[in-house]
């Protein structure tokens, strides 16, 4: 092929914005049941719906058009759905109510009192209901009050209460003689990966509680997806040595036994209900998916014997796991394809593609594939994250120049980017573009050490590792320090802002639903992240001063540089007045500045 010589980022690309979002869905929660797999898929229209695939290979949508599967329990939502003998239950979002929907026929209004949220239903066999997480907003407080309820699968109703009192609740599990429940539990103002406490009771044969303690976690100890094994052991992930590790607690003893010791993160932040990093695949072997330096890796543990075995598993990021015996399935891209629901035979270790969240084709010669970084920045750390170079076999660029780079920040902040290949990226690497994502500070996957650098310290370390990230770049020859761009979404719409004013180092920055004022997010938002800023700024108002000097829209008069601010009239996390705000702001600077609501979402 003739290359044709064309300046960086005016290459002529396969990828088309209205490819990158109109044909692709985002995978939900996965679901077994008798043998069949349900899981959730958020279409281009903005709607979720169930879909089933048989035994037989078959896949097809169960609920209906007109229900959009998604509930708002702590605004994030995830534990969208259970399935139980064929018979659904789901939360519909326009109303957040609960609906039944039982093999060929229409959804039923199930639980339908206004001000009701439920998500991570956990099914009670033995007593026809099922556990769920409520969120109530009809009690005139000042935030709503979360519950673990009890609800009877023929009659409906708003729910029983069986346990209550703290903040929050996640993870109902009921044992496999449906004789043990597990949960978990944490108050403000911690969030989940912070500290958790896992609690076990015993269930009285009419479905009350006894026993109830506390076996796990604390203030300082994150717990995370406890699940029983077919012989009714409980497992679940702690990070008690810095790292998410899995343990086992053997019924009716105190043992509580660490299953593989490894600086590696078998779990998730919270963010969502229904996360799930293993599963059993048998009565003693565990598929369990796990992150090293952010990429993501498989394996097989056997429970008796404790034999770790890693699998040839060409994937970079799993965001699923659930099992059932001989066989695994998972959500999972690799660095070359996107994220797809994938099928893995256990014995043969083959694996089978079930759906593609995209049907893009890219030519694998027009691919960027993920490569990790490790580079310096401040106090002597090392920070991380993803670079993808420029590519596009039909240009080249002239002799002697450099790509600009596209710096990306990711959301959370305690989350992190993966380096699963993403169609969005390639839209900019195949018009020659570089992007650099970086898993800034208080990231994810690389033990609690690194998360925790995030303490106190939003808007600083991030900051810093955002810029100390395209700076290294630049040093290597990459890319042209003159031609540095910088964007990202929520929390990194709010890096990206600080990234903008407190520094030279962008030219042009994208702020997707950011975070221009602290102290008007610490006043207006809702109550999961309610006391978030606590930990990551400081408490307020003692700390008010802090979340001053940290808004880029109390220092507007640093900025010198255009952006484009991009914003959901509907958000509920960080709302709408937050961009019009940094708009106004730098309209009033007589800046270049654009701004794009989008009405409904």
């Amino acid at each position: 092929m003739t290359r044709t010589t064309a300046p960086y980022g005016s290459w002529r690309s396969p990828v088309s914005a209205q490819q990158v979002f109109a044909q692709s869905v985002r995978f939900g929660d996965l679901r077994l049941d008798d043998g069949n797999l349900y899981w959730s898929e958020l279409r281009p229209d903005g709607k979720a719906v169930v879909v089933r695939r048989t035994q037989n290979g078959g896949i097809a949508d169960v609920t209906p058009p007109g229900y959009d599967v998604r509930t708002r329990v702590h605004e994030y939502g995830g534990g969208d759905f259970t399935v139980c003998d064929g018979v659904i239950y789901f939360s519909n979002f326009a109303d957040q109510h609960l609906y039944r929907q039982k093999p060929g026929a229409a959804p039923q209004l199930f639980a339908s009192q206004k001000g009701m949220r439920y998500a991570d239903a956990a099914v009670d066999r033995q007593r026809g209901r099922m556990i769920v997480v409520r969120e109530d907003h009809t009690t005139g407080a000042a935030q709503a009050v979360n519950t673990l309820v009890a609800i009877d699968l023929e009659r409906g109703g708003s729910g029983e209460v069986l346990v209550s009192g703290n903040d929050f609740y996640a993870s109902p599990c009921i044992s496999p003689n449906c004789d043990k429940f597990a949960w978990l539990t944490w108050n403000h103002p911690n969030m989940p990966w912070d500290g958790t406490e896992l609690w076990v009771a015993e269930l009285q044969p009419d479905g009350t509680l006894a026993d109830a303690h506390l076996l796990a976690g604390g203030l300082r100890e994150s717990i995370f997806q406890p699940c029983w094994s077919p012989q009714g052991d409980l497992y679940f992930v702690s990070d008690r040595t810095g790292f998410w590790n899995i343990y086992c607690w053997e019924a009716g003893t105190s043992k509580i036994v660490a299953l593989h010791p490894m600086d590696a993160e078998f779990g998730l932040p919270q963010w969502i209900f229904g996360l799930s990093t293993y599963a059993f695949a048998g009565p003693n072997v565990l598929v369990c998916s796990y992150l090293i330096d952010g990429v993501a890796h498989l394996a097989l543990l056997d429970v008796d014997t404790l034999a770790f075995q890693p699998l040839d598993f060409p994937y970079v990021s799993v965001d699923a796991v659930v099992a059932a015996p001989g066989e695994a399935f998972l959500i999972a891209a690799s660095a070359t394809s996107g994220a797809a629901l994938l099928r893995l035979d256990l014995a043969s270790k083959q694996v089978e593609f079930l759906r593609r969240a995209s049907d893009i084709a890219l030519d694998p010669a027009y691919v960027s594939a993920a490569q990790p970084i490790a580079f310096p920045t401040e106090a002597g750390l090392t920070a991380h994250g993803f670079y993808y170079p420029p590519v596009n076999p039909e240009f080249g660029p002239p002799p002697g120049e450099l790509p600009p780079l596209i710096v990306m920040s990711h959301g959370g902040p305690t989350a992190a980017t993966s380096a699963g290949f993403r169609v969005s990226i390639q839209y900019w690497t195949t018009r020659g573009f570089a992007v650099l994502d970086v898993n800034y500070g208080g990231s994810t996957g690389y033990g609690r050490e690194y998360r925790e650098r995030l303490k106190g310290m939003w808007g600083v370390v991030d900051l810093a590792d955002c810029v100390n990230g395209a700076r290294y770049l630049v040093a290597q020859g990459l890319v042209d320090g003159k031609r540095l761009a910088i964007r990202g979404g929520s929390a990194g719409g709010y890096t990206t802002l600080c990234a903008l004013t407190f520094t030279d180092v962008f030219a042009v920055g994208a702020s997707y639903f950011g975070v221009s004022d602290l102290e008007a997010l610490a006043k207006d938002t809702h109550k999961f992240e309610s006391r978030y800023l606590d930990s990551i700024v400081g408490p307020y108002p003692e700390c008010r001063d802090l979340y001053l000097e940290r808004s880029a829209l109390h220092h507007t008069n640093l900025l010198a540089c255009p952006m484009i601010l991009l914003q959901g009239e509907d958000d509920p996390v960080v709302p709408l007045n937050q961009a019009n705000m940094m708009y106004e702001a730098v309209r009033a600077r007589e800046l270049p500045v654009a701004m794009l609501v989008f009405p409904g979402e």
